[in-house]
């Protein structure tokens, strides 16, 4: 109630005041950001309009924090409904269900870029709600809601050290130059698609991309011409807040104080830092442990602390003593590499852990392929499949995306067995998503465009112990080599880490810091940033990096980029030592694919009534056949001998029709078989379907009925063949052009002269 009162009394403040900015971009493109008008009740709420999209984000956050939360409550849910584009669904009840997978990309795009900026002490459960209000066909919502969501947290009293500016960057294909969020048609013809985010010290705080095997110097370029224009957008919103200042609550000042009640004291502190600092640090100078040991050795060292402490000092929270060794367990572990210059595993900062390769794993596959690095282990299978098969997509993310369908997916599982847990199985979660969404990223600019099948890439992770989408990146590379794909080059994927050492946060001034090639888990989950790059030894085609600090100098994302680089290089080396072209010895299981040519008067005899014949050849033998154009049908068969089988089916069809090369010009002897008021029915072979010989063509003078010539049924005449109807079928056959010209007219004089059709 005091929450509702507390919005109101806002609400009735504020309601007059409304305020509207507008950001230029160097090439003249503008965004609009506007406040004050939408969802007073909202700790704040912004609305950016780009063109004629326009996208609303609402924060709220609660004012007391949770006492159970060891990290940031957070939720950010990012809403596209089909009346944003004048639409209605097309489901049984008419209305959106779930949340579709668009939905969660662009909601983890908004999560990855204003996490960062919290307080690391904010433990108030916060959610952002992105709403996108309407959308055209040239401007995309996503970017627009990262700035949507920057000014929501700036101009609300919820601690959060913005604001934040991103843009998507492109690239002109001709020319090279970088464009400033492209529209639709422009990132068609880009071979760039990057969205980068910046804080107003130039600070990178987070990456997202895709590319057509880019160049790293274009790609370090666009990330400077990104973090460059995310600066207006910077300065638009803390001139807002500054202009709204008297309208505005200050940000919260005592939001911690319940947390301080519960934080232990110097006193706990330094008990703790003697008994564990020393036994911590050697264990992650033990470069015997694997992943498990390890952390057996740190989980029980850390129930031995926490059992001595909390005995010594009773009145403390377990909870928080627990919470208090994991800071001492992080601090140790960065100690070792900042001033050891050591990994936990003993490896150099360049260098990559034991990689091993295998494909053909199992024969009915069509392509399988094994990738193990270190700990982390990938099972990738590729399924080809007619096109018929591709993945529709649905109205809405046809339209945010650009395209209608898919002839290459990629599916990522991620299953608890994975690190040796628990869990439900079958239900794809946020992660998997967008992990997976990562890796075909990677791989779609290698696939062949005019390829003839369908492709599936399915990974499955049976162990992890860091970047597991990377490494779906080099098993699905093999595995579509392994199936006959003729990708462009192969590709592999690899993760940088890095840990960094400053003042107060302020990593504007990094003192020190050590880049990670290949990064462990544990070095992602204690490290300061996780950089996934994936692409060919010619440039890059993915990339996601997180930034788990306030934000990273340009120097120190170009270095890692560097270092990605050479990584990558390396990997697809042992890669190529497995396999490094597609495979030419053709598998059993391959489908074939082949096209069909049926002539439209064989059309009905071949398909039988309602396409019943082709359906019997489908379930019999498992032969798709689809009509590409008007006489031409492809054939796609999941084997070789099912093909075979299915075109023997077709040629048993053909043989209950089989019909006479016809010469165009040459006269037959025609068989009359039926007596018609506009002509005769005639047969030119016993098997052949009566065609009609019309009274136009049956003599030179005009007929009004065939029976006044004296002609009828097994009488033979003279016959001239002129082909076949090109719409039709029919044949065309004349009397007429056999005889020497008339001009008498021929009558039947029991009978009224019908009229003769053209």
């Amino acid at each position: 109630f005091s929450r509702v009162n507390q919005s109101y009394h806002r609400f009735l403040t504020s309601s007059a005041k409304t305020y509207s900015s507008e950001v230029v971009f160097s090439n003249g493109r503008k965004i609009e950001i506007s406040v004050g008008q939408l969802a007073k009740f909202a700790d704040a709420c912004a609305v950016v309009k780009n063109g004629e999209t326009a996208i609303m984000c609402t924060a709220i956050s609660k004012q007391k924090p949770s006492t159970t939360a060891s990290f940031l409550p957070l939720t950010v849910d990012y809403r596209l409904k089909s009346s944003a584009a004048g639409r209605i669904p097309t489901n049984m009840m008419r209305r959106e269900f779930g949340t579709t997978e668009r939905e969660t990309l662009s909601a983890r795009l908004v999560d990855r870029s204003i996490r960062p900026l919290f307080p690391k002490e904010f433990r108030c459960d916060t959610q952002l709600v992105c709403n996108v209000l309407s959308i055209d066909s040239m401007n995309k919502p996503d970017v627009d809601a990262i700035n949507a969501a920057s000014a929501a947290l700036h101009l609300s009293d919820i601690p959060w050290n913005g604001p934040i500016g991103a843009v998507r960057v492109g690239m002109d294909g001709q020319e090279g130059n970088v464009i400033t969020n492209p529209t639709k048609r422009e990132l068609k013809d880009s071979p760039l698609d990057l969205i980068v985010a910046a804080t107003k010290q130039n600070l990178v705080v987070m990456l997202e991309g895709k590319g057509n095997v880019v160049y790293i110097q274009d790609l370090l370029k666009a990330i400077k011409h990104g973090t460059r224009e995310a600066q207006l957008i910077i300065t638009q919103i803390e001139k807002m807040r500054k202009e709204l200042a008297l309208s505005l609550k200050q940000k919260r000042n005592s939001q911690f104080e319940s947390v301080k009640k519960l934080e232990i004291t110097e006193e706990v502190k330094d008990a703790i830092s003697t008994m564990s600092s020393i036994k911590i640090r050697n264990i992650f100078k033990d470069s015997s442990h694997d992943k498990i040991s390890r952390d057996n050795a740190l989980n029980s060292l850390r129930q031995e602390i926490a059992e001595n402490i909390w005995a010594s000092f009773p009145d403390h929270d377990l909870t928080q003593i627990n919470e208090t060794i994991n800071e001492f367990i992080a601090k140790e572990f960065r100690s070792v590499i900042l001033d050891e210059n050591r990994r936990c595993d003993g490896r150099d900062f360049d260098e990559l852990r034991n990689i091993s390769c295998q494909v053909d794993l199992f024969r009915p596959l069509h392509g399988s392929s094994l990738f193990t690095r270190g700990q982390t282990q990938v099972l990738c299978t590729v399924t080809l499949d007619s096109k018929d098969s591709a993945l529709k997509l649905d109205t809405l993310t046809a339209l945010d995306s650009g395209i209608k369908e898919k002839n290459f997916f990629l599916h990522y599982e991620f299953p608890p067995y994975a690190i040796g847990e628990i869990g439900r199985v079958g239900i794809v979660n946020r992660r998997e998503l967008g992990h997976g969404a990562l890796a075909e990223k990677g791989l779609l600019p290698i696939i062949p465009s005019n390829y003839p099948f369908t492709i599936r890439l399915n990974s499955e992770v049976l162990e992890s112990n860091g970047s597991s989408s990377m490494a779906t990146v080099c098993g699905g590379s093999m595995a579509l080599l392994d199936a006959g794909v003729p990708i462009s080059s192969i590709a592999a994927g690899v993760a940088i880490g890095l840990v960094t050492k400053s003042k107060n946060d302020d990593t504007k001034h990094i003192e020190d810091y050590r880049i990670l090639t290949d990064q462990l888990g544990i070095e992602d989950y204690m490290g300061d940033m996780d950089m996934k790059v994936a692409g060919t030894k010619k440039g890059f085609t993915s990339i996601q990096t997180d930034v788990k600090v306030p934000g990273l100098p340009l120097k120190i994302i170009n270095e890692c980029l560097l270092k990605s680089v050479e990584a990558k290089s390396k990997i697809i080396d042992i890669m190529s030592q497995c396999i490094d072209a597609p495979r030419d010895v053709k598998k059993d299981s391959w489908p074939v694919c082949e096209q069909l040519t049926i002539e439209s008067h064989q059309r009905s005899r071949i398909m039988g009534p309602g396409g019943i014949n082709f359906k019997k050849i489908f379930l019999e033998t498992g032969v798709q056949i689809t009509n590409i154009e008007d006489t031409s049908y492809e054939l796609f068969a999941p084997s070789k001998s099912a093909l075979d089988e299915a075109k023997e089916w077709i040629e048993q069809l053909r043989m209950t029709e089989r019909i006479p090369e016809l010469e165009f010009g040459a006269i037959y002897t025609a068989k009359i078989v039926e007596l018609r008021e506009i002509g005769v029915m005639v047969t030119l072979y016993p098997s052949m379907p009566p065609a009609l010989l019309h009274n136009s063509q049956l003599d030179q003078r005009k007929v009004a009925h065939p029976s006044a010539l004296g002609l009828s049924v097994g009488q033979e005449i003279p016959v001239k063949y002129f082909g076949r109807d090109p719409v039709s079928g029919l044949m065309r056959l004349s009397r007429k052009v056999l005889q020497s010209p008339a001009s008498a007219i021929v009558k039947n004089l029991d009978r009224k002269p019908d009229s003769i059709a053209s």
